[in-house]
């Protein structure tokens, strides 16, 4: 459908570089010389080489498939997926964390609350795959926003979904629960790393991104890297996005 079924607030900023040009980053960021960014989420069960795990685990000839195979047996049996179960956060103490950042000197905190893995780490609309519904049935990037904002912190997020269109590829090319029609909306579309998202995934990436600043009104949002690589299809989505958030900071008095 593209960006045009989408409703821009009202605002001073228009979805053009010349409009965009205008904004001014708020005084708060130019003082702020410190900030935490966390990456904490599903990939934390395995705990075995990176946040990339969910990728690798389905990569022959790398050791996070050597590792789950003989750690968690077939990627039929036990997929990425399968971790979800595993994953309680019971001992997870967000006022801790943000008495620890603050100690340290930290003046805003941002959690990576959608990896590219498909898991969010917030109560997100949707899917089902969110750490509200499954793992710790807890809204990690709300309680955080909460501790954070209580303590004087600022709260953004990392949004890394751009990278969803591919990540679980590898999982396609052996026989993995990836390829299991059950999980698709999980998986999602595990394209090729060299093909560029199509319109209805970045109407998705859209849709997801636009609620979540809604909900949790973050004072800043970050982009993971792919997104600079795919630069032509992202483009007007980033625009669009941009005079989007820039115009709910001015409503809500964070700076234009």
């Amino acid at each position: 459908m593209g960006i045009d079924k989408f409703v821009l607030p009202e605002g001073p900023f228009e979805p053009n570089w010349e409009s965009l040009k205008n904004y001014q980053v708020p005084q708060w960021y130019l003082d702020a010389k410190f900030g935490i960014f966390i990456h904490w989420g599903l990939y934390s069960v395995p705990a075995f080489g990176s946040e990339w795990y969910p990728h690798f685990m389905y990569v022959k000839d790398r050791p996070e498939y050597t590792y789950h195979l003989q750690t968690y047996g077939p990627h039929t049996k036990f997929g990425y997926k399968d971790f979800i179960p595993l994953f309680k956060g019971e001992k997870w103490d967000p006022y801790a964390w943000v008495e620890l950042f603050k100690k340290a000197g930290a003046k805003y905190i941002v959690p990576v609350v959608q990896f590219h893995d498909g898991f969010a780490m917030y109560d997100c609309p949707f899917t089902r795959w969110n750490s509200v519904r499954m793992g710790p049935k807890r809204d990690v990037a709300g309680e955080l926003a909460k501790a954070a904002r209580e303590n004087g912190l600022r709260f953004g997020v990392s949004y890394h979904f751009a990278e969803h269109w591919f990540f679980f590829h590898p999982g396609r090319l052996i026989d993995s629960d990836v390829n299991d029609p059950e999980y698709a909306d999980f998986y999602g579309p595990a394209q090729p790393k060299e093909t560029s998202p199509d319109e209805a995934f970045l109407d998705h990436w859209l849709e997801r991104l636009l609620h979540l600043v809604d909900t949790y009104k973050p004072s800043l949002v970050w982009f993971d890297w792919w997104i600079a690589e795919r630069k032509s299809v992202f483009e007007p989505y980033l625009r669009f996005f941009a005079a989007y958030y820039y115009n709910r900071g001015h409503q809500w008095g964070e700076g234009s």
